[in-house]
């Protein structure tokens, strides 16, 4: 793909800053000889787009870890791919993310939906394709799932964004996509409340720096019974993170995850399995 264009100015505040974050990490990761992702199309966005990363974002600590949930992603993506030959997948609150481009065999149908601002610069920055269908909604305008061919196959994912919503609305959701994607997955991100209270409590060092957006949903053990009981949801499982560089991620999480006490305490990437027909 070639994004040797002119610079882009982006300017975001609240939730859709995120997708700048992520953008970011992703590219970080991606540099590196020994990266656990590659990602060359988030390193060259990243260069093009005008916006202060380093100084907003900081050195980029969480570069390998958000790389390794990304990856986590893409594992199940593959899969989904694999059986599903010109299958679709729904990315939902995608972003900036590059996922369609991994993973392009020349059959897959990519939609993507999302707000109006970000879907304007995702326009801005990445080319069309006719296997890819933009639609500049919110996930919880329901619409969307008109717009979608399950003939093939579906496989529904949402990076980085039921953590924003109301638990009510994230339980909705999933029930609406088990009643219409029935036999499909719901892939998602789970973060414990300890983390997004943690998260809320980071002191300020610089007036300038990042804080993300609070997080309203957060998920233990409880909560997942919740997702379980929701109707059309036939199961709910944790997606392992695989192994990263280094002690932490290369032994400590891995071992943390098999620990059922431990494993709920920690963010993770959840799939949620809805009942066919």
């Amino acid at each position: 793909m070639d994004v040797t264009q002119p610079t882009v100015k982006v300017d975001l505040q609240g939730v859709p800053e995120t997708l700048l974050w992520t953008l970011y990490h992703r590219a970080l990761e991606a540099r590196r000889p020994d990266a656990v992702l590659r990602d060359p199309l988030a390193v060259e966005l990243v260069e093009r787009i005008d916006y202060p990363f380093e100084e907003r974002f900081g050195a980029g600590r969480l570069a390998q870890w958000q790389a390794l949930r990304v990856r986590a992603f893409d594992g199940e993506i593959r899969r989904f791919l694999v059986s599903h030959p010109g299958g679709t997948v729904v990315a939902l609150g995608e972003g900036l993310e590059t996922q369609f481009w991994r993973f392009d065999d020349g059959r897959v149908r990519w939609v993507s939906v999302d707000l109006p601002e970000t879907v304007e610069i995702r326009r801005r920055l990445l080319p069309d394709d006719a296997r890819r269908h933009v639609i500049a909604r919110s996930a919880l305008d329901f619409a969307w799932m008109d717009e979608v061919d399950a003939a093939g196959g579906v496989l529904v994912t949402a990076q980085g964004l039921l953590m924003y919503f109301e638990p009510g609305d994230v339980h909705r959701l999933i029930a609406a996509c088990a009643g219409r994607f029935r036999g499909s997955d719901l892939l998602f991100d789970a973060v414990p409340r300890w983390l997004a209270e943690a998260a809320q409590k980071a002191p300020d060092r610089d007036p300038s720096a990042y804080r993300p957006p609070r997080w309203t949903w957060t998920v233990d053990r409880a909560e997942r019974g919740r997702i379980q009981g929701i109707s059309g949801v036939e199961r709910v499982r944790a997606i392992p993170l695989g192994r990263g560089r280094g002690v932490v991620h290369g032994f400590l999480l891995p071992l943390a995850t098999r620990v059922p006490v431990v494993e709920h305490a920690l963010p993770s990437v959840l799939q949620a399995t809805f009942r066919g027909a």
